[in-house]
């Protein structure tokens, strides 16, 4: 599953995200949701979130549902 929709991302759940150093480059990197940061229902680059280790990141990748 994509990130774009933020009825399908939920605190607790396992994600990869791109963080914005790594946006040109498009490195993952692998955590847990803590906060979604995203308003909007949907966004074409991903929805942003916190991750429990506080990385901030738009959602590549929903890893376990």
């Amino acid at each position: 599953m994509n990130g774009q929709n933020r009825k399908d991302i939920t605190p607790g759940l396992a994600v990869n995200i791109v963080l914005k150093a790594d946006q040109r480059t498009g490195k993952l990197t692998s955590g847990i949701v803590k906060d979604l940061l995203t308003k909007s229902s949907n966004h074409p680059h991903g929805i942003k979130v916190r991750l429990t280790d506080g990385q901030v990141g738009r959602v590549q990748e929903i890893l376990n549902k």
